[in-house]
């Protein structure tokens, strides 16, 4: 299950700040429930202060609005612009997974489920968004403000601080969001942040080194070459929309200016991948000084001569009868929704093609599957033999591991944390983060439950 990212605080007048309104993913039996049930009353929140557009931080926004939020919602201008198409594709995959869910409903006589949210709900929950820039201190009201800092994860990603004032006696407060990282081949390093009293930090790689990014391009072209090239096969990558989807394009694009890349066709099948890399392209200011000298000699870095952007949903389908080899870039990253499902059931029978797993997925989706080297998988209700060969890339992630996580929190003096709380993250994982952290001064650790509450 992935995590539905919420906390709130609440200062002594009474004031509640909300910190993120994610979905919680996974399976639907599990999640269902969760996202059902608020364990706080929408209506008495504030404020929202949103850290980045990522569903499973923001993907509960039109429901919280729908169920009584009257306040402003806070986010860099990136994020809004990936937050507005996120939600509307949330909407649209959540009414077509709940009209599915109730047909099995209505046929063992129980009653139909009412969606989460509609796409109506979603363009009433857009006013209530206020953008706020990086860098810069803004004034919610007399006793609350806060800063939001580059975290180096997606476009428009941020770290969020925050001080409460009361009488004259401040307590600092920072929310990580989900930290990026260093030396990212797109996107700027994570920012140094304010000194904090209380900070809420997420772990969802404490306990793991990634590989060096430099080597995606290397694993891409020697696993093109493999399929396509040497089998004269397909090669389809499930990749998620936002962040994952541009990184293998950069990467495509690089190996293409270098004269590497096959003589081959590439499609982006995902009419929300195409809007999310158009939102990259508008928001070039937030890419880091070694992609902006490359653009110099290369000024789109997210397109090339093969490369074919599909909206259309006759073009995805007639990519199935493509004679020729071809590479197929589509969501959702972990093959549990959207256009992928179709290309893998297609493919996944013919041992000349390949499945390039680039990132997280969730044990029990299509993906987790796969790349639990499962023999069999029901894709749309039908079993399917996993006779192609089944890869991964495990460098493309947009967390940072625990050396990034740790490089994060060190503008800190960790003497002047009270408390440093761990979130987002496996709790196995929270207990090997927490004693690597211990190492670094910071003595006073939570790893929060579910509803937990706390007094600082």
């Amino acid at each position: 299950m992935v995590t539905g990212s919420k906390h709130i605080i609440t200062s002594d007048s009474g004031k509640k700040i909300l910190l993120d309104c994610g979905l919680f993913q996974g399976n639907p039996r599990e999640t269902d429930v969760l996202n059902r049930a608020w364990g706080f009353e929408p209506r008495e929140i504030s404020y929202l202060i949103l850290s980045h557009a990522h569903i499973d931080h923001s993907g509960l926004i039109p429901k919280l609005v729908k169920d009584g939020f009257k306040g402003k919602i806070y986010c860099t201008p990136g994020t809004y612009d990936m937050a507005e198409v996120l939600l509307y594709d949330s909407a649209h995959i959540h009414l077509s997974d709940i009209k599915y869910f109730n047909k099995k409903r209505v046929r063992a006589n129980k009653k139909a489920f009412e969606p989460l949210y509609t796409v109506e709900d979603v363009d009433k929950c857009l006013p209530h968004f206020v953008k706020v820039d990086y860098d810069t201190w803004f004034q919610i009201d007399d006793e609350v403000k806060f800063i939001f800092k580059d975290a180096g994860h997606i476009i428009g990603s941020a770290s969020v601080s925050i001080v409460i004032n009361k009488n004259g006696k401040e307590k600092r407060i920072t929310f990580s969001g989900d930290i990026g990282r260093y030396n990212d081949e797109i996107l700027r390093n994570p920012q140094p942040f304010p000194q904090a009293d209380i900070i809420i930090c997420e772990s969802t790689y404490g306990d793991s080194l990634h590989q060096p990014i430099e080597v995606v391009g290397k694993q891409l072209l020697e696993t093109i070459i493999e399929t396509c090239v040497n089998k004269k096969g397909n090669l389809i990558i499930p990749a998620f929309s936002v962040g994952r989807t541009q990184e293998i394009i950069y990467a495509l694009n690089r190996l293409e200016v270098d004269k590497q890349l096959p003589d081959i066709d590439f499609y982006v099948d995902s009419p929300l991948s195409v809007e999310a890399t158009n939102i990259m392209k508008d928001h070039s200011s937030y890419y880091n000084d070694k992609l902006k000298e490359y653009m110099e000699r290369d000024p789109d870095p997210f397109g090339f001569k093969k490369l074919h952007f599909i909206k259309d949903v006759d073009e995805s389908k007639a990519l199935m009868f493509e004679k020729k080899p071809v590479v197929i870039i589509s969501a959702s990253g972990m093959a549990d929704a959207g256009r992928v499902k179709h290309h893998i059931s297609h493919n996944i029978e013919d041992p000349k093609n390949t499945i390039l797993l680039v990132g997280y997925c969730e044990p029990n989706s299509l993906g987790g599957k796969l790349k639990r080297g499962l023999k069999d998988v029901t894709i749309f209700g039908d079993s399917y033999s996993v006779s192609c060969e089944i890869k991964a890339i495990n460098s493309l992630s947009a967390h940072g591991d625990y050396n990034d996580l740790i490089k994060f929190l060190s503008c800190q003096k960790a003497e002047e944390v009270e408390t440093l709380f761990l979130v987002h993250g496996e709790y196995d994982v929270q207990q090997v983060f927490d004693e690597k952290l211990k190492t670094w001064g910071f003595n006073h650790i939570e790893v929060p439950a579910l509803h937990q509450e706390f007094s600082i």
